[in-house]
């Protein structure tokens, strides 16, 4: 058994001289119990109690987690939040690096702003619950305003830090089952070939209000086209590089993809983390011959006039945005992104199996494929059954038995 024990302080001189001038200065005196015991690494820690009933509880509990090995010193718990994200962070050498970025912009605005200066014992389940709560509540009302989503992105940021404290800091996890928001199911937009075809052609006409064409009119056509008849990410369309782009063999190796990050551009692996080859529709070669000719390989494929790369904000609202209006299509919710999921629907119905829809837009495994487009694969239930039949068919007109 832990060595444990309590010590009655009145015993003391020195301590009743300070119970005197306490009460002669009009304030509380000093407690007089304390609780003393030797921790895990052999040093003598104490701490006070007001009554000897508190201090015959904290000893028992001492007893208790010294023997079991979860002691865990009340210092420890001292150490503000803010400290202890930043070397969770830094710790985190197993992530990419776009999604080290990603869990530094929450921290420094949603996560640090409520929890950075509290010590991490002084946070509680509550005050979490009532922060989520925050988050989701709207700006006129006081509130962050974030969608489900994103409410639930700074929590699991904030759940994974106080994680890590524990057992060392914490005794458990004070963010464990605090409710969450519902995550809606994503809306697909799916685009027809015809308002493809409209979207792009109403991109390449786009102007100023000075009557010039815009940044990114020489290139919005192929880009879009690109994106909806093969599925790519905006980040790995925006980092195309001449050199990886074969028109002769009709391929495109995805190396890399751009990410925002301290308010810049920065280069990494594909979302999954591996590279992957995809094949240009035949109609495209001619789409992108003149952004491929006579250029260096190193050079982006799809640029600004001024030779910038795009950036996914700016050319959303300049030019896509611009784009829906000019082509007339009042579509709720048509992102850039949307635009992938219109290249699985259009594959799927072309009769693309569920491998080559993953292998096209590069997802980890055909059950995150089947998880977001399951739907649109046609039911061959009926197809398989007749199938079947007829083998069996077959294999009972060779047998002497009756067909039933």
């Amino acid at each position: 058994m832990a060595r444990v024990w309590i010590y009655d302080r009145s015993n003391k001189a020195d301590y009743r001289e300070a119970v005197q001038r306490a009460k002669d200065n009009g304030r509380t005196p000093p407690a007089r119990w304390m609780v003393r015991y030797y921790d895990q690494g052999g040093r003598l820690r104490s701490e006070v109690a007001t009554t000897k009933n508190r201090a015959e509880n904290r000893r028992l509990e001492l007893e208790s987690s010294l023997a079991e090995g979860t002691y865990i010193d009340p210092n420890s718990g001292k150490v503000s939040f803010a400290e202890m994200a930043e070397k969770w962070l830094d710790s985190r050498h197993d992530i990419r690096e776009s999604t080290w970025w990603k869990y530094r912009g929450l921290l420094d605005n949603h996560v640090n702003p409520r929890w950075g200066e509290l010590p991490l014992s002084a946070i509680v389940r509550e005050d979490i619950d009532g922060w989520v709560a925050h988050l989701l509540r709207s700006t006129d009302d006081g509130g962050s305003g974030l969608g489900p989503s994103q409410a639930r992105h700074a929590f699991r940021v904030l759940s994974m830090v106080l994680k890590w404290c524990v057992p060392r800091r914490l005794r458990v996890n004070p963010a464990a089952g605090v409710s969450l928001p519902v995550r809606p199911d994503a809306e697909h937009v799916y685009l027809s070939y015809e308002q493809v075809e409209s979207l792009a052609d109403a991109a390449s006409r786009l102007i100023t209000k000075y009557d010039q064409p815009t940044a990114g009119a020489r290139v919005n056509r192929a880009l879009i086209l690109l994106l909806a008849y093969t599925g790519l990410r905006w980040g790995e369309a925006s980092a195309l590089r001449v050199g990886r782009v074969n028109l002769a063999k009709r391929r495109i190796r995805v190396s890399v993809t751009f990410y925002e990050a301290k308010g810049g551009l920065r280069e990494g692996l594909p979302k999954t983390g591996k590279r992957r080859t995809i094949a240009i529709p035949p109609s495209l070669v001619t789409e992108l011959e003149p952004l491929v000719k006579g250029r260096g390989d190193t050079e982006l494929l799809f640029t600004t006039k001024r030779g910038h790369p795009l950036r996914a904000n700016n050319w959303r609202r300049r030019e896509f945005n611009a784009a829906i209006d000019e082509a007339g299509l009042a579509i709720e919710g048509l992102t850039p992104h949307k635009l992938r999921h219109t290249a699985a629907s259009l594959a799927i119905a072309a009769g693309a199996d569920v491998k080559v829809v993953q292998q096209m837009l590069g997802h980890k495994d055909a059950a995150m494929t089947l998880n977001i487009y399951g739907h649109l694969f046609p039911d061959r239930l009926d197809e398989v059954a007749t199938r079947l039949d007829a083998g069996r068919m077959q294999a009972l007109e060779g047998s002497d038995r009756d067909v039933a």
